[in-house]
């Protein structure tokens, strides 16, 4: 049974890109989102629009995990055309080179530390820490990890915290952030001086909603599911932290290529540089990888997650929220 290193070597052969596969993922979806986006404005029935607009979201999600890949050199890594193409995008969907790229490597870096984490993710107190600190503290901490908050993500998430937040915190580094807030600001008005409220709703808000709500829940159930694991910086390794803090989202092929396999997220933790379309393989040719903690997105699997609010240190385990006396 290979474990650690050995076990990270052991993805070593999958970490290579085949770029013809690469970019036929690249442009097929981002012709299909445009495509989509375009029928959310042609001259017909609301719902042919309505399910346009839908499937926008969808393919908007998927061309963002590819774009994450992108920003690990998974998939791409010596294409200039590539990089220029992803930034766009980037700043497109919300989420700018500068802020995404330092933020989520911290994520990576830093996953499943009780001190150190929330950059880039959710944050995290341990029971005794919610208990003793104040009452303004544990507001913000519990609206961060409200699931308003992810269902609303589209607006907490990245509207916020992806690109005014970034950019007010340091103008100079994350001025592609403001880029970012004003080209879809800009977007908006013309859509709605073109195809009025209607073209606003269905080619911006509602893809965009669709796409920040389940990415939102995504990254969280990936890392806050009952059995995940969470540890000081004095016990923390990588490959635990991707083994045991990462889960295995298990899906139906349909879902899986909407979300371009972001659900084998602990192997993607234990070597990033695997491309997206080797992951199934990885899971399938490495036993090791097999015995994962998994999540799903049944509806009973959803709420046991989202009512995880705090790390017990004695139990070792997350757990709902405390009563404070």
């Amino acid at each position: 049974m290979r474990t650690g290193q050995e076990l990270i070597k052991a993805t070593k052969p999958y970490a290579h890109d085949d770029t013809a596969r690469s970019w036929w993922y690249v442009l097929s979806t981002a012709g299909l989102l445009v495509a989509t986006l375009a029928g959310t404005l042609w001259n017909y029935s609301f719902a042919a629009k309505l399910l346009c607009s839908v499937f926008a979201g969808l393919l908007i999600l998927r061309l963002f995990v590819i774009y994450h890949d992108q920003q690990h050199h998974a998939i791409l890594p010596r294409s200039f055309l590539a990089e220029i193409l992803m930034r766009v995008f980037g700043i497109l969907s919300l989420s700018a080179s500068s802020i995404w790229r330092s933020s989520h490597n911290h994520h990576h870096n830093h996953n499943s530390k009780l001190r150190g984490s929330h950059i880039g993710s959710f944050p995290i107190m341990t029971k005794a820490q919610f208990l003793k600190t104040t009452p303004g503290k544990r507001f913000w901490y519990l609206f961060a990890r409200h699931p308003l908050t992810i269902l609303f993500g589209y607006v907490t998430v990245f509207l916020i915290g992806m690109c005014i937040t970034p950019f007010l915190n340091n103008p100079r580094k994350h001025y592609d952030c403001l880029i970012a807030l004003l080209l879809h600001i800009a977007i908006g008005v013309v859509l709605y001086l073109t195809h009025g409220w209607q073209g606003v709703l269905l080619a911006q808000t509602l893809p965009h909603f669709i796409t920040y709500a389940l990415g939102s829940y995504l990254f969280y159930a990936q890392h806050n599911f009952p059995t995940v694991s969470f540890t000081d910086h004095a016990g923390w390794t990588y490959e635990k932290a991707a083994l045991d803090s990462s889960s295995y989202m298990r899906t139906s092929r349909l879902v899986a290529w909407f979300t371009a396999n972001i659900g084998y997220h602990h192997i993607h933790h234990l070597n990033a540089r695997i491309p997206f379309y080797r992951l199934p393989e990885v899971l399938r040719e490495i036993p090791e990888l097999q015995a994962a903690k998994t999540t799903s997105f049944h509806p009973a699997e959803v709420i046991r997650c989202l009512r995880l609010k705090v790390w017990d240190t004695d139990a070792q385990r997350m757990v709902p929220l405390p009563r404070v006396s």
